[in-house]
């Protein structure tokens, strides 16, 4: 039955920065792409979690905001015209013969000659703030993602946290918001050293150690804020308007677990080439691991090309790995 479907050069899972920028490179190799994305719009955690949020570390970007990273990257991903599947998620890969995988999806079946997970950090949700009453203020007043910084013009804003997000929402939001505190439960913040420098020397109001104790509000309308010291003897009242809680999230791989492959705590262990265990599957991007990783955007920009360009031998060996320059393409 698989013989008489079409079957593609490469499914590529996951549509965030890497997947996206190997789905272009695979296009300008010639091949014939599938991108496979699980959630409704491409971008990955730039689109579902901070899309308003500057982004610093992609090279010819002084900074970028993550949905317009994501709006040029889908330009240029879309440029070959590949196949792509939203809102699809894959429950199966399986090895059919030599080169033939079969993929199950929520939407179908489909069929490729070998296969590129990027899927990120798999599956994600946020670290919920661990209150009562807490969800009945989800969404209109406590917020564990940023899609519209508007959302918070001439409001009081708490932020609980102190990673990069944490303070980046901070200084994004201090120029639009009424005010901005930031609570963590540790003197120190984790963010980069100049995010930090910069923080020191705004107008948001720093509190540590402290973590919120609970909310109160009126008609679903969160009002305050009770938050105390991490030895429980001192407490304070805020009276906000909005609350961004930024504790970070939890990630899970969902059905990848159960491909066979080889894993390395939530990471999909890989080889120089991108290549997994299971040969004709490859991994690029935060999903992998190997010696001397680093996730960043930037590194998965470059693991995708390499596990386009090692399919591509792998699909027809007389291929070369090592392309012709794009300046030589166009």
């Amino acid at each position: 039955m698989h013989h008489e479907q079409h079957v593609h050069d490469t499914t590529i899972i996951g549509g965030g920065p890497a997947g996206l920028f190997a789905t272009f490179y695979g296009g300008m190799r010639g091949m014939d792409i599938h991108l496979i994305e699980s959630l409704p719009e491409l971008g990955g955690q730039l689109t579902a979690l901070y899309p308003e949020k500057y982004i610093y570390d992609v090279a010819g970007f002084p900074n970028v905001k993550a949905k317009t990273l994501v709006k040029q990257l889908e330009e240029q991903a879309l440029a070959f015209n590949p196949s792509v599947s939203l809102d699809t998620t894959v429950s199966q890969v399986e090895k059919l013969e030599e080169k033939l995988f079969q993929i199950t999806t929520t939407r179908g079946v489909y069929f490729s000659k070998t296969v590129i997970i990027t899927g990120g950090v798999g599956a994600f949700q946020p670290q919920r703030l661990p209150i009562d009453n807490a969800l009945e203020y989800e969404g209109l007043h406590l917020h564990y993602s940023v899609t519209d910084i508007e959302t918070f013009r001439d409001k009081k804003v708490l932020i609980s946290g102190g990673g990069d997000s944490a303070v980046d929402w901070a200084l994004t939001l201090e120029a639009i918001a009424q005010e901005v505190t930031l609570v963590h439960r540790r003197e120190k913040f984790r963010a980069h050293e100049q995010s930090i420098e910069q923080l020191n020397a705004s107008s948001v109001t720093l509190t540590t150690p402290y973590v919120i104790s609970s909310l109160s509000g009126e008609n679903g309308e969160l009002k305050q804020a009770e938050i105390t010291d991490k030895d429980k003897t001192e407490g304070k009242t805020l009276d906000i308007d909005s609350l961004i809680v930024s504790h970070g999230f939890k990630s899970n791989l969902g059905p990848i677990q159960e491909w066979g492959l080889e894993l390395q705590k939530k990471s999909i262990v890989v080889n120089s080439k991108m290549e997994t265990n299971i040969e004709g599957i490859y991994a690029a991007g935060d999903i992998t691991t190997h010696e001397g990783k680093v996730n960043l955007i930037a590194l998965g920009f470059g693991e995708g090309p390499i596990a386009i360009n090692h399919a591509k031998a792998y699909i027809d060996p007389k291929s070369k790995v090592q392309p012709k320059h794009s300046t030589s393409l166009f």
